[in-house]
């Protein structure tokens, strides 16, 4: 595994500069912002995430506001009381992306959102408390208690929250294995400590964040 000097060095020999490469970085929230963000843009944001998944997202991104519409502004205590027969409705509703099984979803995520706020305030304390150290316990947290968020969902949900968090795209998959930490996609517990680990090390090497050094090996990949 190279260093974050070496890393560094790469991406703006690639790039041309710092300016060049710092226009390429994310930027994630503060604490105080995620902690801001209210608990129906949460579930809008823990829906969009759901349905866009295998969909184009300026397919889904266009639909948007009436999906907004008829899940009343993604308010949770009202979301949470939809049942079986409202969402059929839905399913005849040709302004949405009539899938069945990401609609019932949606009550499903309001619910957790309410279980989590009713423990810690709002869903958003739960989401800026969570140490990016170990940012893959965030992603098994929300697989495992929300609904249709396993797989690469979890963590681009967080990158679309602004959650600090690294991506396991192809590119950074194929940097990691450049690197030595994997040798596939991170998948068991063990292959994504290692992955944390490494990140935790360049993290601590380069005062960035997490979501600037998954950009920045990933452009190590060369196409």
């Amino acid at each position: 595994m190279r260093d974050y000097a070496w890393l560094s060095s790469y991406c703006l020999n690639r790039f041309g500069g710092v300016a060049e490469l710092e226009a390429r970085l994310p930027q994630p929230r503060s604490a105080e912002a995620l902690r801001a963000l209210g608990d129906d843009r949460y579930l809008s944001l823990i829906a969009l995430r759901v349905f866009r998944a295998g969909l184009k997202h300026s397919l889904v991104d266009a639909k948007w506001p009436a999906f907004e519409e008829v899940f009343f502004a993604f308010d949770p205590h009202k979301v949470v009381l939809m049942g079986a027969e409202h969402l059929e409705r839905l399913m005849q509703d040709s302004r949405l992306i009539r899938h069945l099984g990401k609609l019932k979803s949606v009550p499903c995520n309001a619910q957790f959102i309410l279980d989590v706020a009713r423990e810690r305030g709002s869903f958003g304390q739960l989401i800026a408390d969570w140490p990016s150290s170990d940012i893959v316990g965030l992603w098994k947290y929300l697989a495992k208690n929300g609904s249709q968020l396993g797989g690469l969902s979890a963590p681009r949900l967080l990158r679309m929250m602004g959650k600090d968090t690294f991506i396991p795209t192809d590119d950074l998959v194929a940097a990691l294995k450049a690197q030595g930490i994997v040798d596939k996609a991170p998948t068991s517990q063990k292959e994504l400590a290692a992955v944390q680990a490494a990140f935790n090390q360049w993290q601590a090497e380069s005062g960035r964040p997490l979501c600037q050094l998954s950009v920045m090996l990933a452009h190590t990949v060369n196409h």
